[in-house]
């Protein structure tokens, strides 16, 4: 039986602990230790909250390290490999140059394009048809390393970030067990990326989800479906926050941000055509359905302008 390949892997989100999971799973790895970052306080009572990764490998016996700072993080014996996905923290160069044969990203763009922290989102914000997973090695730049292997995938129109992260999670852990004894055993040669393609990503916030009606329909409807669940889709009416959890795209011609009651329907005007909205969550209230909130709000918000 060969030995297996020794394995230190960086991660902290979901998607991170299904590409662990992944190499927990596989009879060619071994992973020695898991590095996730510190857990969080969360809550009035300050309540410590662990990570889905560190859920993980407790589970599984793994040895964990939480570090505030990497810049003095000391790895104990010989790792052959690195594997980081969703990790949150920037990993210094000797940190890279530790494992024998450095340091592989898991990352969500076709690379180069979408580098950075966002890459899922933004495909979703910009109505892209197809993305896909690229397992590259690291250096110090942000998401600039040579390139392994890629796995393309096609969006669906009904995508939003949550099924279409997990679907790449599968693509990714499919991608990653296929490099890894490839690349130790020399068989795959990284290739550098072309930098004239490139594109980046940054970090969105709780502003990015407020709603511009003069936009399309289906832009909005984008919009939507990349900030499903976080930072969620708003906008205002009466001074106070209005987000829509659930909506789709019709064909009708009202004024943009025009609301429009009709029977259990509650349609409101874009630049282009105008969303039907499914779930809603007035300020201070529960999400509800659509008929709830019309039975409650309908006859004051009918023909009012959201903004």
């Amino acid at each position: 039986m060969e030995e297996k390949i020794s394995t230190i892997f960086f991660g902290t989100e979901a998607f991170a602990r299904d590409i662990l999971e992944s190499l927990v799973n596989s009879e060619q790895i071994f992973v020695d230790l898991v590095i996730t970052k510190p857990d969080q306080k969360i809550g009035r009572k300050q309540e410590s909250q662990e990570n889905p990764v560190k859920k993980f490998a407790k589970k599984h016996k793994i040895a964990i390290r939480q570090p505030e700072d990497l810049d003095h993080l000391q790895i104990e014996g010989d790792i052959d490999i690195g594997v980081a996905a969703q990790f949150g923290k920037i990993i210094p160069k000797f940190l890279l140059n530790t494992p024998k044969y450095g340091i592989l990203n898991v990352h969500t763009s076709l690379l180069p394009k979408f580098r950075g922290p966002a890459p899922i989102q933004t495909a979703l914000l910009k109505g892209a048809s197809k993305t896909g997973v690229t397992i590259m090695k690291m250096d110090e730049g942000l998401d600039t390393g040579p390139i392994l292997l890629q796995k393309v995938i096609e969006i669906e129109p009904t995508d939003k970030y949550p099924n279409l992260s997990k679907k790449l999670a599968q693509l990714g852990s499919e991608a990653l067990l296929a490099a890894i004894p490839k690349y130790v055993n020399n068989e795959l040669e990284p290739k550098p990326q072309q930098e004239e393609q490139a594109t980046t990503t940054t970090h969105f916030t709780r502003k990015d989800g407020k709603i511009d009606w003069s936009d399309n329909a289906e832009d909005i409807y984008n919009q939507y479906r990349a900030f499903t669940p976080w930072p969620g889709i708003w906008t205002k009416w009466d001074d106070q926050r209005l987000k829509l959890h659930e909506i789709k795209t019709v064909e009708k011609d009202l004024k943009k941000g025009e609301v429009k009651v009709d029977n259990n329907n509650l349609f409101i005007g874009c630049g282009k055509n105008a969303i039907s909205v499914q779930e809603i969550q007035p300020a201070g209230k529960q999400k509800m359905k659509i008929q709830d909130f019309i039975n409650g709000y309908g006859d004051r918000i009918d023909g009012e302008i959201l903004t």
